[in-house]
C-alpha cells in the first residue's frame, strides 16, 4: 500500500493490512498503539530520538576563557625561548667578529688599504723626484785620484817600455832622416826581411818626412797617384817603424775590396821581402775590409801594449772616426781621377 499523502515521511510505512476483521477505535486505545500521524518523529541528529539537554552560556565563557590563558601562555613561552636562542646567536656573532677581526685573513683589507696607501705615496713621491730631477741642472765633478806610490812605480816602468808615439819623433829625427835618405839611393833587392828593397822616390820621402816629423805620425797624405806608389810609401814607413821600435808594432791596412787588399799584399811583399805567413793576425801586417774589425784588432794591440799602425787605402771614402783615436794612422787622400779610375775599375 502507498502512504497516506500527509504522513512524514520519516516515520516509515504503515502496516499491510491482513485479513480478519479490524479492531474498533476503543480497542487501538486499549493497546497503547498511536496513529502514524499522530505521532512526534525523533529528531535527526539525535539517534533514538533522545534529544541532549542545552550548554548553558555562563559555562561556554568560562571554558573559552581558560583555553585563551592557556594560549596565552604557551605563546609568551615560545617568545621568551625565541628571546633567548636571538641573544645567544647576537653573542655568537659578535665572538665571530672578533675572531675574524684578530685573525690575519681578518686583517687582509686592512693590510690591503695599508699598501694601496703605500703605493699612492711612493708614486706621488717618484713623481716630486723626477720633477725636480728635471729642474736641477747636473754638473760632472772632476775626480781626482792620487796615485799611489806603487801605482807611480808601475807608470814610470811602463813608461821605459812602451814605445814612443805621436809628438816623440822630432827626438829620432836623425834616424829618421838618414833612413829616409838611404831608400832614396840604389835598391836593395838582398835586404833582409822587413827591409824596404825598392826606390823610394823624393817625393814619397818628403811625405814621409812631412809625417813623421811634422805631423807626429797621425794624419793625410796627398795619393801618389797609383796604388803601387802608396805601397812603396806605406813600405818605408814600416821599415822605418821597425828600425824604432822592433817587433813591438803590427801593420793594420784597411781596403773595402778583396782586389785592392790583393795589390796590397803582393806590393808588400815585394817592398819588404815579406812570405805569406808574415799576413795574418798573428804576424806582422794584417788586412781588412771593414773599419769596425781594423778598430776591434788595433784596441786588443793597445792592451797588450803594442803599437797599431793603421793604412787607409786612397780608395775609402773616409776616415772612420775612432781611427783617429790611434797613435799612428796613415790614410792616402786620393785625387779626382784617381778616384775616377777606382770606380770604374771596381
Amino acid at each position: 500500500m502507498t502512504p497516506y499523502p500527509d504522513s512524514d515521511p520519516a516515520a516509515g510505512p504503515l502496516p499491510e493490512a491482513v485479513d480478519g476483521p479490524q479492531d474498533a477505535p476503543g480497542s487501538r486505545q486499549e493497546t497503547g498503539a498511536t496513529c502514524p500521524d499522530s505521532a512526534t518523529p525523533p529528531p535527526l541528529d539525535q539517534p533514538g530520538g533522545t534529544p541532549h539537554p542545552p550548554a548553558t552560556s555562563a559555562g561556554s565563557a568560562a571554558t573559552a576563557a581558560s583555553l585563551l590563558e592557556l594560549a596565552l601562555t604557551e605563546l609568551q613561552g615560545r617568545r621568551a625561548d625565541l628571546l633567548a636562542e636571538i641573544a645567544g646567536l647576537e653573542q655568537q656573532r659578535d665572538r665571530i667578529r672578533q675572531e675574524i677581526g684578530a685573525h690575519a685573513i681578518g686583517q687582509s683589507e686592512l693590510i690591503a688599504n695599508r699598501v694601496k696607501g703605500f703605493q699612492s705615496y711612493l708614486v706621488g713621491a717618484l713623481q716630486d723626484l723626477a720633477a725636480a730631477a728635471e729642474q736641477a741642472e747636473l754638473v760632472v765633478a772632476p775626480l781626482v785620484v792620487q796615485p799611489s806610490p806603487l801605482d807611480q812605480a808601475a807608470t814610470a816602468a811602463e813608461a821605459v817600455s812602451a814605445p814612443a808615439v805621436a809628438g816623440q819623433f822630432s827626438q829620432d829625427d836623425d834616424l829618421i832622416r838618414g833612413a829616409l835618405a838611404r831608400y832614396g839611393g840604389q835598391p836593395d833587392f838582398y835586404a833582409d826581411p822587413w827591409k824596404l828593397r825598392r826606390t823610394l822616390e823624393p817625393a814619397g820621402a818628403a811625405l814621409l818626412e812631412e809625417w813623421f816629423l811634422n805631423q807626429g805620425g797621425r794624419g793625410a797624405q796627398p795619393s801618389g797617384g797609383s796604388r803601387n806608389r802608396n805601397v812603396l810609401v806605406a813600405a818605408a814607413a814600416i821599415a822605418v817603424l821597425g828600425e824604432l821600435y822592433g817587433d813591438r808594432f803590427q801593420t793594420l791596412v784597411l781596403a773595402g775590396q778583396p782586389e785592392r787588399l790583393g795589390e796590397w799584399r803582393r806590393g808588400l811583399q815585394d817592398c819588404l821581402g815579406l812570405e805569406r805567413e808574415d799576413f795574418g793576425p798573428t804576424s806582422g801586417i794584417v788586412l781588412f775590409e771593414r773599419a769596425e774589425a781594423l778598430i776591434e784588432r788595433a784596441d786588443r794591440l793597445e792592451e797588450r801594449g803594442e803599437l797599431p799602425f793603421i793604412v787607409v787605402d786612397a780608395g775609402e771614402a773616409a776616415v772612420a772616426v775612432p781611427v783617429l783615436q790611434f797613435p799612428l794612422w796613415l790614410a792616402f787622400a786620393a785625387t779626382p781621377g784617381e778616384i775616377a779610375s777606382e770606380e770604374d775599375l771596381y
